[in-house]
Order: structure tokens, then sequence, then C-alpha cells
């Protein structure tokens, strides 16, 4: 009877101890977000980080596996906040946290007071796109609000170097992180407002923390943005860095460098696409003279069906008034040509390079004095191809035969060819080189 009554206790392994405890942990406590200090930090070739979260009376074990890490920097001494599923590792025996993500302490503030800024200007409408304006396609100055020291200003200095050389720029040199780096910013948008000197305005900086980003989300800086005359770009950080300024600005450029190429041309695109017009306008005058050449020979062709001397007269009195015409019209075609191309000459002397445009000009004048000496010739050409035709007519003409001896006997209906044409009582004409005689028919 004892025996049925037994009550001997259960027996369990330490695994099964430690699974059971693991349970209890993962579904009573889960997942949570801790906070104290980094120590004993190690990252293992596989990518996986391991170190230990303190504070002043306790400590617990972390391990951010690789496929969970970033590219979030780390290291011995940070405040941090880590959020992660506690769980325990059954091999030691050992609670600890199998971390999702780790944030410097106080970023999470940062990051609240971000959004709250946000959803502010966001409800002002300071973020609508229907208010942002567009860049001047041909700005002649620029104005950057930057550090001096940076690497963000030479980045710039060498896109506009290489893009647009003619642009002026203007700095206003601020502070970009730290106390009154917001101040500053806002003071130097706020100046190029008086009477500015530039068509647009770039603000920004290179890479950083969220804390160096800082004056680029301070609401001082937003509204000065908003509130300028001025299209402006804001290139703060990296791609991957977005500010409440890039939210309020017309435009946002990805990093400083890429802010200098949104705001300018290239300048050898510009040469290639003059390239391009006079090539076309070359095509355009040629298939002018073509046009005009046929329309010539189509009026000319009809004087070899006339033998009258003054079809001849007339239709080089029209030859005439047609050259002339078509001279005035290719002179005039030329002239606007030359304007224009001098007009564009002219630009780009001023904003540069003045040595390719004068070697373009030096060709084109060339190019007309070829095509107006080539047009001289073939209307003198022309003539002379007029004048033996008039040569040719005259030898072959009536006149020329009566001087060979000839006569030509006509009457009221025609010339007479044969002799059994006449009848009796015909009255007749006959020509002689130096006069006629009327007759009549017997």
């Amino acid at each position: 009877m004892d025996e049925l009554f037994s009550t001997e206790p259960q027996v369990l392994t330490i695994s099964e101890l430690t699974r059971r405890v693991r349970g209890l942990l993962e579904k009573g406590i889960g997942e949570v977000t801790v906070s104290g200090e980094i120590s004993n930090h190690r990252r293992q070739a596989s990518g996986h980080h391991y170190f230990t979260l303190k504070d002043e009376r306790a400590q617990l074990a972390c391990v951010w596996f690789a496929r969970t890490a970033t590219r979030q920097k780390i290291e011995d001494g940070m405040a941090v906040l880590v959020k992660g599923e506690i769980t325990v590792y059954e091999a030691r025996g050992q609670y600890q946290l199998i971390v999702q993500s780790v944030q410097p302490q106080g970023q999470g503030a940062l990051q609240a007071r971000f959004e709250a800024l946000k959803r502010v200007l966001d409800a002002e409408g300071l973020f609508d796109p229907a208010r942002k304006r567009p860049l001047p396609r041909f700005p002649q100055a620029i104005g950057l609000v930057t550090s001096p020291t940076g690497a963000a200003l030479q980045d710039m200095l060498t896109i506009f170097a290489r893009r647009a050389p003619w642009v002026r720029l203007y700095l206003l040199p601020v502070k970009v992180q730290g106390e009154g780096a917001a101040q500053e910013i806002a003071t130097a948008i706020d100046q190029f407002q008086k009477n500015p000197p530039v068509d647009l305005l770039i603000i920004g900086r290179g890479g950083g923390s969220i804390e160096d980003l800082w004056p680029f989300n301070e609401e001082i800086v937003a509204r000065a943005i908003a509130r300028s005359i001025l299209p402006v770009i804001s290139a703060v950080g990296h791609e991957t860095d977005f500010t409440i300024a890039d939210f309020v600005a017309d435009l946002r450029a990805p990093t400083p460098s890429a802010a200098a190429e949104l705001a300018t041309p290239d300048g050898a695109d510009l040469l290639r696409r003059l390239q391009h017009l006079a090539s076309r306008q070359q095509q355009h005058l040629r298939a002018a003279i073509l046009h005009e050449k046929e329309k010539l020979q189509g009026r000319l062709a009809p004087a070899l069906l006339r033998d009258t001397r003054r079809w001849l007269d007339t239709r080089q009195q029209t030859l005439d008034e047609l050259s002339l015409a078509l001279l005035s019209h290719l002179q005039s075609r030329l002239n606007a040509l030359q304007t224009r191309c001098k007009d564009r000459l002219a630009s780009l002397q001023s904003h540069r390079p003045d040595h390719l445009l004068a070697l373009k000009k030096q060709r084109f004048l060339a190019r007309h004095d070829l095509l107006f000496s080539t047009l001289q010739l073939q209307l003198r050409d022309r003539a002379s191809r007029l004048d033996r035709l008039i040569g040719l007519l005259r030898v072959l003409g009536p006149d020329s035969t009566l001087q060979r001896g000839y006569t030509i006997t006509t009457r009221p209906d025609g010339i007479v060819i044969q002799s059994k044409n006449i009848q009796s009582g015909d009255i007749l004409h006959t020509r002689f080189q130096d006069g006629e005689i009327i007759s009549t028919a017997q």
C-alpha cells in the first residue's frame, strides 16, 4: 500500500532543467529594451558581436548575430539602448540577450524630437510639393552655406570647376555642428536674401552621427529655408541621412557633390549641343540652296522650247529677278545665322571657354565665304549659258537666213513653203535682206 502512494521527486537532467528555464524566460519576459554600458566587446570573423551590458549593480551577456547586425559602430564604454529577446545559452546555463538593434543612448530622444517637429511643419504645409520652386537652368552665381574647412566644400568646388567654371561662388562660412550652429546657418540663409547676388543656395555638410547633423533638424533652420526667396538645395550627410532641412528645401541632394551636379549644367554637354545646332543649320542651308537651284532650273528649261527674242528677254529678266531674290534670301539667312552664332559665341565667351568658341566662329565665317563665292560662280555660269543661247538663236534665226541671200514669201495665212500652194490672185509679201515687195499671183 505504501508503494502505491509513493511521491518520489521527479529527476531531471541538466539539459531538461535548462530547457525549462529557457522556456520560462522567453515566454515570461520575451522582447525587452535594456539600457547600459558596453564592455568586453569583441567581433568575430563570422560577423557576430559578443559583449556585456552592465550598470552599477549587474551585468548581462549579449550576442548580436551577423544576420541582424548593422554597420552601427559599437565599442567599450558606450552608453546604449539595446533591444532584443531574453533566452538561455544552454551549453553554459547562462541567460543572455539576443540583440536585435543597438542605439546610442540619447539618440532615441533626438529621434522623437525629429518626428515631433516633422509632424508640426508638415501640418503647416512646409513640405508641400506645390511650394517647391524649380532651379534655374543656367545659374550665374550660387551661394554656399557650409563649413569653410569641411570636405563637403572641397568636393563641391571640384565639381563646379569641372562642370561650370563660369559660375561665381559666394561662401558664408558657418559652423555645421555643435552649439550655435543652427543659429549661424539660419542667419546666413537670411543674409543671402538681402539684395541677393546669387541665383540659388546650397546648404549642407558631410556625413556624421545624428548628433553631428542635428543643427539641420532645428526649427530655426527649417523656417529660414521656408521663407527664402531663393531656391534652396539641401545637401546634408550621405544618401541614407535625412534631415528636416531636406523636407523643407526645394530640392534634396543625397550628398554635397551631388548638389553641385544638380545645380549646374555640364559645360561639355552644352558645347556638344552647340555643335549639333551648327550642323543642323548647315544642313538646312544646303537644302535651301538645292531647292532654289531646282526652281531656277525648272524656270530655265522652257527656254529651249521657244524661239522668239521677246521670250528670251522676258526669261532673262525673270532670271535676274530670281537671282537677286535668291541672293537676298540667302544673304538674309546667312546674316540671321551669323547673328545668332555671334550672340551665342558672345554669351559663351563671357562664361568661358572662349578659345573653343573663337575657333567655331572662324570656321563658320570661312564656310560662309566659300558658300558665297560658290554661289557667285554658279550665277555667272548661268548668265554665260544664256548669252550663248541668245547668240545661237541669232545665228539660226530668220535675219541670218536673209543675209545669206534667201527670201521669205508669206501670205496673210502664213509662210509659203511650196509653189503649188499659191493660187491666182493671192497677195504675196516677199521679204529681202534690205526690204520687201508685194505682188499678186497670176
